[in-house]
């Protein structure tokens, strides 16, 4: 109780010296560690619990289907995937803030949303990389940043220097699944030995899952057992 009090009240003096302003509801921001999102706002963040494909984790409009089209037609290399929730609302609104605007504190309240969730055994978790330009000009690899939350929690190794891209490739923004795919083809590079291990493989969002597929096909290429995906939310793409 006093810890959460005095959290409270640096939270209040923070706001006091540095007022700011939710970008959801425009009132303002009551708790740091959230900031510049609300917490009435924040409170909206749920997991989604609806009906959805049980290997690429894309949403379905109905309960009756457990494999989407496009798995089924071609199965994805890595095993399944995982994710919080949908990329809408507050959760799209938290990540862009945490993604674009380098706020890096909201790592850690993204980063507990994926504790909720009952994760598989791993001997090893890997964020996706960001290429050395890319790096950059960001100042820090997002994914990263939740890899570490849930390494330190699973008490799992987070192989952060295993996974690299190598290669500048252009914005995947505007381009279909395939050329996504032809975009990133051989952009990522294995560099450490990963024989038999089971991989856990962060990212921070999934769109049409090019983004991962290319990594899951190098580490298993590297001699990965098994690679899941686990992210903080799942794009439609209706």
């Amino acid at each position: 109780m006093q810890n959460f009090t005095y959290q409270s009240l640096t939270s209040k003096l923070l706001h006091l010296l540095y007022p700011s302003y939710c970008p959801l509801c425009k009132n303002p921001s009551d708790l740091f560690s959230y900031s510049p999102i609300c917490s009435p706002c924040w409170a909206q963040i749920k997991r989604y619990t609806g009906p959805s494909c049980k290997i690429c984790a894309i949403p379905f409009p109905s309960e009756h289907a457990n494999i989407c089209g496009h798995c089924m037609k071609k199965k994805p290399v890595f095993s399944k995937c995982i994710t919080y929730g949908i990329y809408e609302g507050a959760l799209a609104e938290a990540i862009h803030q945490f993604k674009f605007y380098g706020l890096k504190r909201l790592a850690r309240p993204l980063g507990s949303l994926l504790l909720d969730i009952d994760l598989p055994q791993t001997e090893g978790i890997i964020p996706v990389p960001l290429s050395i330009k890319g790096l950059r000009n960001r100042g820090f690899n997002q994914s990263l940043l939740l890899a570490r939350i849930i390494a330190r929690d699973m008490k799992s190794p987070l192989l952060m220097d295993v996974l690299s891209k190598k290669k500048e490739t252009l914005p995947q923004i505007g381009l279909s699944s395939k050329e996504r795919l032809s975009n990133l083809k051989g952009s990522f590079e294995v560099r450490e030995n990963i024989d038999g291990l089971r991989l856990l493989l962060v990212d921070d969002v999934i769109t049409t899952g090019a983004t991962v597929t290319e990594c899951s096909k190098e580490l298993l290429r590297a001699g990965a057992e098994e690679v899941v995906v686990l992210a903080l939310a799942r794009a439609s793409l209706n």
